[in-house]
C-alpha cells in the first residue's frame, strides 16, 4: 500500500489549520488517515509546527513519500535530517551518539534562531506601535492647537490699516473715470450739431446772390 505523508485542512474559512498526516495515497484528501503525526498552524508568524520527529521517521523509512509542503515542514522540524542521519548510521558513517549529538545540535541552532525571529518581530511591533501613538499624539495637539485659534479668533488674517485705505482709494477713482469717460462721449456726440449749423450756412449764399 502506498503510504503518503500529506497535509488535512481544517480549522474555518479564512483561517485553515492542518493535520500532518500518513495516510493511503489512494484515499481523499481529507478522508480517512492511518496516523496523525503532527499539526501546523500558518496563523501566526512565525507558523506554529508541531510534529511527532520519530513517528515520522519511522513511516519515511517504512517508504512513505512527503509531498512538497509537508517535506518542507518535516524539514523545519528536523525530520528529514533525522531520517538522513539514521541511513548513515544504518551504513556505519556514524555511530549512535554522533548521530545523536548533531541532531541535538541542529535542534538548539534551531531553537535560537527562531526566537531570534520571534523577538525581532516583536520589536519590530512594538516600534510600528510606539510610531503609531507618537502620530496620534501629535495629530491631537495640533487639532487642539487649531480649536482654542479658531475659538480666540486669532487665526483670522489681520489687514493692515494703510493697505486698506489705499485699495479703497483705488477702488474709488477707478469707480469715477466712467463718468469721465461718459462727458468726452458726450462731447464727441454734439460736434454734428455744429458741422449741420456750418452746412445750413453755407447753404443760405446763394440767396444773397
Amino acid at each position: 500500500m502506498p503510504v503518503r505523508i500529506r497535509l488535512q485542512r481544517h480549522g474555518r474559512k479564512g483561517r485553515p489549520f492542518y493535520w500532518i498526516v500518513a495516510a493511503d495515497s489512494r484515499s481523499r484528501r481529507d478522508g480517512r488517515y492511518l496516523e496523525k503525526l503532527g499539526t501546523y498552524n500558518p496563523n501566526v508568524n512565525p507558523a506554529i509546527v508541531n510534529i511527532k520527529v520519530n513517528e515520522a521517521v519511522k513511516w519515511l523509512e517504512n517508504g512513505a513519500q512527503p509531498s512538497d509542503t509537508a517535506r518542507t515542514l518535516l524539514s523545519y522540524k528536523g525530520v528529514m535530517l533525522r531520517h538522513h542521519l539514521n541511513k548513515g548510521v544504518k551504513k556505519g558513517a556514524l555511530t549512535v551518539e554522533q548521530a545523536d549529538k548533531k541532531f541535538e545540535n541542529w535542534l538548539s541552532d534551531k531553537e535560537k534562531k527562531i526566537k531570534e525571529k520571534i523577538k525581532n518581530l516583536l520589536e519590530d511591533e512594538n516600534k510600528k506601535r510606539e510610531s503609531k501613538i507618537k502620530s496620534e499624539r501629535e495629530y491631537s495637539l495640533k487639532r487642539e492647537e487649531k480649536i482654542k485659534l479658531s475659538e480666540s479668533g486669532l487665526d483670522q488674517p489681520k489687514v493692515d490699516s494703510s493697505e486698506a485705505a489705499d485699495d479703497a482709494t483705488e477702488v474709488k477713482s477707478e469707480g469715477e473715470k466712467p463718468v469721465e469717460e461718459a462727458t468726452e462721449v458726450k462731447s464727441e456726440d454734439e460736434k454734428p450739431v455744429e458741422e449741420a449749423t456750418e452746412v445750413k450756412s453755407e447753404g443760405e449764399k446763394p440767396v444773397e446772390e
